[in-house]
């Protein structure tokens, strides 16, 4: 489980095959193996690392569902730990999978992103969504997508402000929205 707030930007050193090397520092002072680390909202487990570098192995199928299948070495990536429970709860449950790949239509400050239709359903205004591992406020919802309104420190820390029109980003949806979902369903039939 993760809180959406961001603790680093890491750089993509290399990407060979399922290998996916990371270079990061923050991220790695309490590492072992097999720790989870988001990677621009999605969760991935360590196997490997050294001082300024770590590792992991990486599916085709998340590859294939995720922002992670187009990075190149020089990618900056959105890097965040788990949440422990003693820790502070500053964005909201994030689970690290990605429920799918939406396309900004335009940039920060008023990022405003396109997605799949069928998945607007569990956005809403003033709602939590997870935009590339980044915990953020539902500001407006569209016919084809929402928008959010992006921080300057946000865009600072994350690689929110550097991305444009076109450019692919994680998301994920709220899961309390999708566990209502599935609760409700279960009573209609």
């Amino acid at each position: 489980m993760f809180t959406g707030i961001v603790e680093e930007l890491g750089t993509v050193i290399s990407r060979e095959g399922p290998k996916l090397r990371i270079g990061a520092t923050t991220v790695l002072t309490d590492v072992e193996l097999g720790a989870s680390i988001a990677v621009s909202g999605t969760c991935l487990t360590v196997v490997a690392w050294g001082e300024d570098w770590w590792e992991a192995d990486v599916v085709d199928e998340t590859y294939a569902r995720t922002c992670l299948g187009a990075l190149q070495p020089g990618d900056p990536v959105n890097l965040e730990r788990p949440v422990r429970l003693e820790d502070r709860l500053g964005g909201h449950l994030v689970q690290g999978h990605v429920d799918a790949v939406g396309t900004i239509v335009s940039a920060a400050p008023d990022l405003r992103i396109r997605m799949p239709e069928d998945l607007l359903r569990y956005v809403v205004h003033k709602g939590s969504i997870t935009i590339d591992g980044t915990s953020l406020t539902v500001a407006a919802v569209h016919g084809d997508g929402f928008s959010v309104a992006v921080i300057p420190h946000t865009a600072e820390v994350t690689t929110l402000g550097s991305k444009g029109p076109g450019d692919p980003v994680n998301l994920e949806l709220d899961v309390i929205a999708k566990y209502v979902e599935s609760l409700l369903e279960g009573h209609r039939s």
